[in-house]
């Protein structure tokens, strides 16, 4: 059940945009353990001047197709499990659309299930268990 916060520079087009998409879904499904169907996903487009990110800090160089992921889940996941996704993650970006590795940052934040409302103001903790352990 994670949700992601796609922020990148201004400019894209959307054949570009949604290969980032189902690059990004392509990992999480294969590394994460996320069910097929379980897609949520914001784009943000920025103008120069409100992405601000350093091009050598702990990685790089970063260039303009830089693309920051900021995935806030609802279970924790092992650091082996976290590795594989960013591996996998990267190298589906190099496929398509062609973004490189230094020009990815992933930020995954973990929340309880309380913390989630999917739908119709019902908390995601009162799901029932088969649905509230995505």
């Amino acid at each position: 059940m994670p949700f992601t916060r796609i922020s990148l520079l201004a400019g894209k087009s959307t054949p570009y945009l949604a290969a980032v998409s189902d690059s990004l879904d392509r990992a999480l499904v294969a590394c994460f353990d996320v069910p097929e169907n379980d897609r949520f996903a914001a784009i943000h487009q920025h103008q120069p001047e409100e992405l601000i990110f350093d091009r050598t800090y702990r990685g790089g160089p970063r260039s303009d197709d830089f693309i920051v992921f900021h995935i806030t889940t609802g279970k924790a996941r092992s650091p082996d499990t976290k590795a594989r996704f960013y591996r996998r993650l990267v190298e589906n970006l190099a496929v398509s659309p062609g973004v490189r590795p230094e020009d990815v940052m992933v930020v995954i934040a973990n929340s309880t299930f309380e913390d989630w409302s999917f739908a119709s103001g019902v908390s995601a903790a009162d799901l029932p268990a088969a649905e509230a352990s995505r």
